[in-house]
């Protein structure tokens, strides 16, 4: 009987039955396994000695076989984490030209499976649900494969659960996997004892920068609350995001085992007041692009801040001035006042408007509400020369999904977005309308390396004279984030009369209604890659009987932290004569 638990190696574990593993074309020693899965396959060649010689130059015949010879005990030694103690492996060794080629036939045999898995759970953290939800969890199960990584991983789940509970000096007293290679058995004892439950002390504020009540506020966690590593962290990533520190260290002190209490002290230093950025782009909508702005991040001790944008590209021109300050909870929600110029061409209509605008941004759990009103006094200039006016006060509200633990850093794998606004006559506006605009993303995985991503938009609107609508109101189709293989706002309702002077519309005026839907297929490649397949379709239009616009296209993904970087190329199939459309967008990471 053996009682031990071994070192291994592991990569990136993968599905299927044989596979070959080859290593890059230039080694010298090309090192093959058949017989076993990737999983396993990758673990036995980080055993091999061999595997340190591949690139040598030097190595005689005798050398090489000698290492091949080590290499099938070195193999039945990596298996055994996997559970098999008993395969059959033959190592045979040939010259292709310039390069040894060393195969390792290999016939896994009966595994080792899983007899008893015993997890016990003392101390005042016995009933703890999230405990005790792991090991039913786990795979690690009587009558399975013994896989020494998933026993490690079932230490480690319940030693992190419990210290993320508060219970800082639990300890597995128990840890022991008993292994009968002859009888093909194995039995896994874990005891784990919790102790107490430690919570929060005294918290300690030293920073001059704004009013501590502020900065209390962005603080996850408070005295008696169980003590949690990831309170701490999200209060960090808080502060860390916020306008007003340069640095921020949050110290937990020394943890007291009679009181069972855990004080801390929260550092701040200021960030420099102003900040100045200009950013320069490029993309297939947009074309030449540039940004300027200057943040002032510390008007005051109780967190107002403010920004001037400067935006200028082929489409759109921008001078935008936003006031914030904090209110609620100021990491999530905020009162806002935005007024500013813009100038910017949808579809074929020009719109030159001054917009202001008050809105207040508040949380409610996994949402984001924001209730606004808005002025705008615009002038839109349509293709055939005529000009609308119009002035509107817009009240409306929306609402957005948080990314899941948000204030963690962690990204979304899934985005919804919903607003619905209008502008009555009875408040002055030279146009009446209800307006209902929506759009969803979503990402699955369907067994790595591959996934699949849904995208969606819907914009409907109720209006008594279509055309005293000016063009921010209305809807457009087509571009990098819309319908590719269709250029940016392409797809609406052309004009109708058409130009007096007698030449087309390459877009559109805008619509009453949008529709969108996309379906893409992604694959992972080495260095953060990402090859996709895409199907679009969709329009802006004015009756909803009106067919949609379809293309096809692939595209490359550069994965970065938190943004992804895409270049693809579409092709139309709904309209005939239409040429490849190349698309870079840049988006959130999902």
């Amino acid at each position: 009987m053996l009682a031990a638990a071994l070192g291994f190696a592991m990569a990136s574990p993968a599905s299927g039955a044989t596979v070959a593993e080859r290593l890059k074309n230039d080694d010298r020693v090309r090192i093959e396994i058949d017989g076993v899965t990737r999983e396993v396959a990758d673990n036995i060649r980080g055993h091999l000695t061999l595997g340190r010689y591949v690139e040598r130059t030097d190595l005689t015949d005798s050398q090489v076989r000698r290492l091949a010879e080590r290499a099938v005990d070195e193999a039945a030694d990596a298996m055994r984490p996997f559970g098999y103690y008993a395969p059959t492996i033959r190592s045979r060794t040939s010259r292709d030209d310039d390069k040894w080629v060393v195969r390792l036939r290999i016939t896994p045999g009966e595994p080792v499976r899983m007899q008893t898995v015993d997890v016990q759970i003392s101390g005042r953290g016995a009933g703890e649900p999230e405990l005790l939800a792991i090991p039913p969890g786990s795979p690690l199960k009587p009558g399975a494969r013994l896989d020494h990584p998933a026993y490690e991983k079932l230490k480690t789940d319940l030693m992190r659960a419990a210290l993320s509970l508060g219970y800082l000096d639990a300890k597995l007293t128990r840890h022991e996997l008993v292994v009968d290679p002859p009888a093909l058995e194995a039995s896994a004892y874990l005891e784990l004892e919790t102790g107490g439950r430690y919570r929060f002390g005294e918290v300690t504020i030293e920073q001059d920068v704004i009013d501590d009540a502020l900065l209390a506020r962005y603080v996850r966690f408070a005295p008696g609350k169980p003590f949690s590593n990831e309170s701490i962290r999200a209060t960090q990533y808080a502060l860390e995001d916020s306008y007003y520190f340069s640095d921020v260290t949050i110290v937990p002190g020394q943890r007291d085992p009679e009181t069972l209490l855990v004080p801390v002290t929260i550092r701040g230093e200021p960030i420099k007041r102003d900040r100045y950025t200009v950013s320069f782009g490029y993309g297939t909508d947009t074309q030449l692009r540039g940004r300027f702005a200057w943040d002032n991040r510390r008007i005051n001790t109780r967190g107002h801040h403010s920004r001037i944008e400067l935006t200028a590209s082929a489409v759109n021109q921008e001078a935008l001035a936003r006031y914030i300050i904090p209110v609620g909870d100021p990491a999530l929600e905020k009162l806002e006042f935005v007024g500013g110029y813009i100038n910017e061409d949808l579809g074929d209509v020009n719109s030159e408007r001054w917009e202001l605008t008050a809105g207040l941004t508040q949380a409610f759990g996994k949402w984001q509400r924001v209730l606004f009103v808005k002025l705008n006094d615009e002038r839109s200039t349509f293709p055939d020369g005529t000009v609308n006016e119009a002035l509107l006060l817009i009240p409306g509200f929306s609402y957005a999904s948080q990314p899941p633990n948000f204030l963690t850093g962690w990204v979304r794998d899934s985005a919804y977005y919903g607003e619905i606004s209008g502008s009555p006559s009875s408040l002055g506006s030279d146009a009446s309308y209800l307006r209902f605009y929506g759009r969803a993303e979503r990402i699955w995985s369907i067994g790595e390396p591959w996934y699949v991503r849904l995208r969606g938009e819907l914009g409907t609107s109720w209006v008594n004279d279509f055309s005293s609508l000016p063009a921010s109101q209305r809807f457009f189709a087509g571009g990098d984030r819309s319908v590719r293989g269709f250029a940016l706002d392409e797809l609406s309702p052309p004009a109708d009369p058409p130009p007096a002077d007698g030449k087309d519309s390459n877009k559109g005026v805008g619509g009453e209604h949008k529709l969108v839907a996309s379906i893409e297929f992604e694959r992972d490649f080495p260095r953060n890659f990402r090859g996709a397949v895409f199907f679009d379709m969709g329009n802006a239009f004015n009756d909803w009987s009106t067919p949609l616009e379809y293309s096809v296209g692939v595209g490359v993904r550069w994965r970065l932290p938190m943004l992804l970087i895409g270049l693809d190329v579409a092709q139309a199939l709904s309209e005939d004569g239409k040429k490849p459309r190349i698309h870079l967008n840049i988006t959130q990471v999902l």
